[in-house]
């Protein structure tokens, strides 16, 4: 699930690959203390807050793993480099970047539960629902967790990998054909994943604000600003979730599959946008402790108590 090509099996264009992969190390590098301190920042305030609703108790899931995602992000850094050791690849593939994508698409599923939740409580607000129910939205987070890093990180944990395999250029290489197929129903299952929380997040945030838009208008109120800050705020979620894990997925289409085949010598530009594109839904955890500034008053009282003090 990651690549760590140096290109050296393809001498024409090794230098231009090599040169990207430094500066994507670089980008990662930067990412590391920025994520670190808001989901460390985030985590401090949510240990103060009251698990009164799902979606304070999803809020919580989810700093939790962008705060674990985080410590994995030097490792990946550091792997990618060119001069990385075999020893340190070995590592990155078997244990940190395997806890990064867990971490990650557990973030992907919480946001979507998060959606659900807030289609719930703005569209469905006077039902009672066996989602809106704090014993049942414990239960789930709890679910995810369990599904994501025993359906995903376990296999891919277990898979025997060659560590004297020198040449390192990505981690499929350097794994047994034992690991091949159980990798590759770990990478279906996680794409699956993610296209089915996107259609659960564009479903709920296109009713949301149907109903958003129809309250103004059966109210007869002209608030134009209201209008736009409701907008606003459905609009926000939407672009950071699309922004962060879109490209990936669109990139995972076309590689993904080139990495079971254990080709040496893949398309070094694709290599370079996969990466890229994978430093780009690692920055969602950086902007979704923003997010929590937005969306929560809870977290925005807590921010501003602590702030206070300070």
């Amino acid at each position: 699930m990651t690549s760590n090509s140096t290109g050296l099996d393809c001498p024409d264009i090794s230098i231009t690959y090599g040169a990207y992969a430094v500066i994507v190390s670089c980008m990662y590098f930067c990412t590391f203390p920025i994520s670190l301190f808001l989901n460390g920042l985030a985590a401090w305030i949510c240990v103060h807050l009251h698990s009164t609703s799902p979606f304070i108790v999803y809020l919580k899931h989810l700093v939790a793993a962008d705060l674990l995602l985080s410590f994995t992000i030097p490792f990946m850094a550091a792997s990618n480099l060119p001069g990385a050791t075999v020893s340190l690849k070995a590592f990155a593939c078997r244990y940190s970047n395997v806890i990064f994508y867990c971490c990650l698409y557990t973030s992907i599923v919480l946001m979507g539960l998060i959606s659900l939740d807030r289609f719930f409580k703005i569209v469905r607000p006077g039902g009672k629902l066996l989602g809106q129910s704090l014993v049942v939205s414990h239960v789930t987070a709890a679910c995810v967790w369990a599904m994501l890093f025993v359906g995903t990180a376990v296999p891919t944990i277990l898979t025997n990998l060659n560590p004297s395999n020198t040449t390192g250029d990505q981690c499929m290489s350097m794994t047994d054909e034992a690991g091949l197929r159980p990798h590759q129903h770990v990478i279906t299952f996680v794409k699956l994943l993610f296209w089915s929380v996107s259609v659960v997040i564009v479903v709920c945030y296109i009713c949301i604000t149907k109903r958003i838009i129809e309250s103004f208008r059966k109210s007869g109120s002209n608030n134009s600003q209201g209008k736009r800050k409701a907008k606003l705020r459905v609009f926000l979620i939407v672009l950071v979730f699309f922004t962060c894990f879109m490209p990936l997925h669109i990139m995972h289409i076309t590689f993904s599959y080139r990495e079971t085949q254990k080709s040496v010598c893949t398309d070094q530009r694709m290599k370079v946008a996969y990466d890229v594109t994978l430093w780009l839904s690692s920055t969602n955890a950086c902007l979704d402790p923003l997010l929590y500034v937005y969306l929560c008053k809870e977290f925005r009282a807590q921010l501003v108590a602590m702030l206070r003090k300070i």
